[in-house]
């Protein structure tokens, strides 16, 4: 069993004990990237040296007051903002862009003293599904070479499942921890928006961006969001509520909850194979106790235009300040300012990139404004309510993470269409704003299902208490990629 297969109590009890160092935790991480990256391409940036120096610090400290988190190796992933450890975004607008301080959740992390691996790959500034999209390598899937380990966070997932790190962050807007959570077989937990700090998350879609923990189990994502949850003064969107202590939520105990089933996550588009994966799952939750039924969401089928209006028209905000002048790729001997900006944008960003601003600045245009950015914003108020309703007579809802497994690498690239519906069970969620996990629950063809686990805003603590007593009632977390 190699040390990363480990639940986080347990690594922590041999930190405490002295029969384990961080430095070995962290001898670990680099010697397992180094045997698995050439074929994996998980890492951008490798922090070794500081890493190495850190893990040391911490073993000389002999500090009695260790944290859960102290000593773990950890990535984040490459849109996080890390002070002096390169942050490109998988763009080469940012190919050389090192960063004088650290996001919030990054500093939380150093806080709690987990120790920076490095950066993740990911679909550049977060736009893709599949980690096709990075402006530097591919991603591959630890479970089958062949296939996409999903996207944006395709990275932080893939790290975790090949035991390269013991836990990453990675970024949500449409489903990017989710998704390739789902597809690498390991647990992800997109919180409520708000309830983790966006400071120094370079922003794609600021009302629906969020940062979160890709764990290899339910108990881990716990502990990683008590460290990285909390209103933040310097993020205007963060949440000024209390923090729970969510590992007190792990009882097991599901006896009486009300799940409700979504029909439209169950329709069609949805693999045969990955519905039964889900169908069992609901029979394993029967069988601790808990009940449920059918229920509707009836404005999911205008989910994914609403959220590429909306996604694509703050990208385009956002991403303006990618202007050559400040900081990033700046076109050589431009003719005038005009000439500046469109070379450099268009020597800087990605097809997916280009695609997405221009989708949105049309949205925003003069004209168009109120028939597509203005009426998204309308139908995305409806997604919310459906939302609102079910949970009036529920306490969670459960579907599929994602219509099918993992997919083979270019199959879907050139078809953007095809690669957006991807994100129909997870789009939905963001445009709610409310917390979801995705838990490993099985196989179809070989490759890994992810259970989707919806809760109340702020309610993560149900969330993870269904998650964690259908994991505790299942072997599903336990397999393993072999490399």
């Amino acid at each position: 069993m190699s040390l990363f297969d480990l639940r986080l109590s347990e690594v922590h009890n041999r930190l405490q004990h002295k029969d384990l160092s961080v430095s070995e935790l962290v001898d670990a991480s680099f010697r397992r990237i180094e045997g698995t990256d050439d074929r994996i391409g998980a890492f951008l940036t490798l922090n070794e040296e500081a890493a190495r120096a850190e893990a040391r610090k911490l073993d000389e400290s002999g500090s009695a007051e260790r944290g859960l988190l102290h000593g773990l190796p950890v990535g984040v992933k490459d849109n996080m903002v890390t002070e002096g450890l390169r942050t490109t975004c998988a763009s080469k607008f940012l190919a050389n862009y090192n960063p004088i301080y650290d996001g919030t959740a990054v500093a939380k992390l150093r806080e709690a003293e987990s120790v920076i691996i490095g950066k993740l790959n990911m679909d550049e500034f977060a736009m893709g599904g599949s980690n096709e999209n990075s402006a530097f390598k591919v991603t591959r899937n630890p479970w089958d070479l062949t296939r996409v380990p999903g996207g944006s966070s395709g990275g932080s997932a893939a790290a975790v499942a090949a035991g390269q790190v013991y836990y990453a962050l990675g970024s949500d807007t449409g489903g990017s921890i989710r998704q390739p959570a789902a597809y690498c077989g390991v647990v992800g937990l997109k919180p409520t928006y708000g309830l983790v700090s966006r400071f120094g998350l370079v922003a794609f879609a600021s009302s629906l961006d969020q940062i979160g923990p890709i764990t290899k189990n339910v108990e881990d994502a716990a502990f990683a969001l008590q460290a990285i949850a909390g209103h933040d003064s310097r993020d205007s969107t963060s949440a000024n509520v209390d923090i729970p202590d969510y590992a007190s939520a792990l009882t097991g105990d599901v006896k009486g909850l009300r799940i409700g089933v979504p029909k439209e996550y169950l329709g069609a588009g949805i693999d045969p194979e990955v519905k039964s994966r889900v169908m069992e799952a609901l029979k394993q939750f029967e069988a601790l106790g808990a009940v449920w039924e059918e229920v509707s969401l009836p404005h999911t089928d205008y989910a994914i235009a609403t959220y590429y209006l909306l996604a694509s028209s703050e990208a385009s905000s956002n991403l303006a300040r990618f202007d050559g002048v400040r900081y990033g790729v700046r076109a050589s001997d431009p003719d005038n300012l005009i000439d500046l900006y469109r070379r450099s944008r268009s020597e800087g960003f990605g097809a997916e990139v280009k695609r997405r601003i221009m989708l949105g600045t049309y949205a925003l245009s003069s004209g168009y404004y109120d028939a597509y950015y203005k009426k998204a914003q309308q139908v995305r108020t409806l997604i919310k309510q459906d939302f609102d309703q079910a949970f009036e007579k529920y306490d969670i809802l459960v579907g599929p993470t994602a219509p099918t497994t993992a997919f083979p690498i270019g199959e879907q690239v050139g078809d953007p269409l095809t690669m957006y519906l991807n994100d129909i069970c997870t789009i939905p969620v963001s445009l709610a704003g409310v917390p979801a996990i995705s838990v490993p629950c099985g196989f179809a063809d070989g490759m890994p299902v992810g259970l989707q686990i919806i809760g109340k805003p702020f309610d993560e603590a149900t969330v993870l208490r269904a998650a964690h007593a259908y994991e505790g009632s299942t072997e599903h977390h336990k397999a393993r990629a072999e490399l």
